[in-house]
């Protein structure tokens, strides 16, 4: 029987860390993948204050981690600052966070089963009544405030830990158009602008035609803003983006 990603070609553009368990499954579904990285993930530009700032934990009640960067590099700093998160309520803005957040030992991670994202957590009975809680949220450099201000708003007092960087790397457009993807993943907002402003006019002509699989409505929204002409969202994490890919495949090749 035929391998339902049999003759693909699959542009993985994550961070390298976060690729390769997905290349492996791609491969064993008969894809072929093409590593890509739009952004590299690096460590807090300052280590010793990003210790000192969870050496603080004690005096919060809520820690939450926006992503699996997230939880890798804060509870990296946590694990060195040797400072216990019994006392703490734990969430998480996804499944694939809160499946790392169980790597590192963390139960009862609070956590959205559907999408991953900040609207959905924000949702949860568990943080509607957060009137005088301090929260502390693991992010990247920068990011969506929304989190953070709705907190803000129902009452919580919220601080930041930015306990990684994105960077952005120098992209190499003509070793993209050599591989010649039939289809491009990517799984941030920020990661598509950066391929987008990789291109020229009549670059950009050439990339939109190419089905781009992304796995938020709000990335589909720029993607369809920048003009690509077929944006299939998917579910969350690789599960979600095999699942959307395998059907995509099955559906193209009735047709």
């Amino acid at each position: 029987m035929t391998s339902p990603l049999a003759k693909l070609n699959i542009a993985i553009t994550r961070p390298l860390a976060q690729a390769e368990d997905l290349a492996h499954r791609i491969a064993r579904a008969g894809g072929k993948t093409f590593l890509f990285p739009l952004l590299e993930i690096a460590p807090a530009a300052d280590p010793q204050a990003l210790l000192a700032q969870v050496s603080r934990l004690p005096e919060f009640n809520l820690a939450i981690f926006i992503s699996p960067n997230a939880v890798r590099y804060g509870m990296e700093a946590i694990r060195t600052a040797k400072v216990t998160l019994a006392h703490l309520r734990i969430a998480a803005v996804g499944q694939g966070s809160a499946n790392k957040l169980h790597e590192y030992k963390v139960r009862d991670v609070i956590a959205p089963q559907g999408k991953a994202d900040s609207e959905s957590l924000l949702a949860l009975p568990a943080l509607q009544d957060v009137q005088g809680m301090n929260v502390m949220i693991f992010r990247g450099d920068g990011g969506r405030e929304l989190l953070g201000d709705t907190l803000k708003a129902r009452g919580a007092i919220v601080e930041y830990a930015e306990c990684y960087r994105r960077i952005k790397p120098q992209l190499d457009i003509p070793l993209l158009r050599t591989a010649a993807p039939d289809v491009i993943s990517v799984t941030s907002s920020e990661a598509l602008a950066h391929l987008w402003d990789g291109f020229d006019a009549q670059g950009r002509n050439w990339l939109a035609a190419i089905p781009l699989f992304v796995q938020h409505e709000r990335i589909a929204e720029l993607a369809r803003q920048q003009g690509w002409h077929k944006v299939i969202t998917t579910a969350g994490g690789d599960d979600g983006l095999l699942e959307g890919l395998v059907a995509w495949a099955i559906d193209r090749k009735a047709t």
